[in-house]
């Protein structure tokens, strides 16, 4: 008997014709499972690739924002530096002015001083004069000749008052 009649042969043969007609049809199934799972890989790698862009196009245009705050920011600093340059030039001119206008006045009240010093110098030069002079006058003079001195002044008085 050969192999072709024993039952495990035949068995062996049914197998693998049940195989082949099985994996005929599954093999358009498995197939069909494989290309659908490609598709759905390369949707996913296009996506993928799609928001790679988008994240560099966001990357980029934030990297651009960043400059441009950076450059407003200088900007900023260099206005604030120049303003507090301006504010401190005008503040020492003002103090300069400040310090002309106190020194001129104190030059003023220094002269007004003087004058006052010089003035009740001179009263009081005068008010002793004037007090020597009737003393003098007091003790030499007799009452006939100060009568013809009285005289003689309010004779004058009209020439020395026009």
């Amino acid at each position: 008997m050969g192999a072709l009649q024993t039952p495990e042969f035949w068995v062996a043969v049914g197998f693998i014709i049940l195989v082949l007609a099985i994996s005929k049809k599954s093999w358009s199934a498995i197939k069909e499972g494989l290309n659908a799972r490609s598709d759905r890989i390369r949707t996913s790698l296009d996506e993928a690739t799609k928001l790679r862009e988008e994240a560099q196009h966001l990357l980029a245009e934030y990297q651009r924002k960043q400059r441009d705050a950076a450059k407003e920011i200088d900007d900023l600093l260099a206005s604030a530096r120049a303003e507090a340059e301006r504010s401190i030039r005008n503040a020492k001119e003002a103090l300069e002015a400040s310090v002309k206008r106190r020194e001129q006045l104190a030059l003023d009240k220094i002269a007004q001083a003087e004058a006052d010093a010089l003035q009740a110098v001179r009263n009081t030069a005068i008010d002793v004069a004037i007090a020597a002079t009737l003393r003098l006058l007091g003790s030499k003079m007799d009452a006939a000749t100060a009568a013809g001195l009285v005289d003689k002044a309010i004779a004058e008085l009209p020439q020395k008052l026009h």
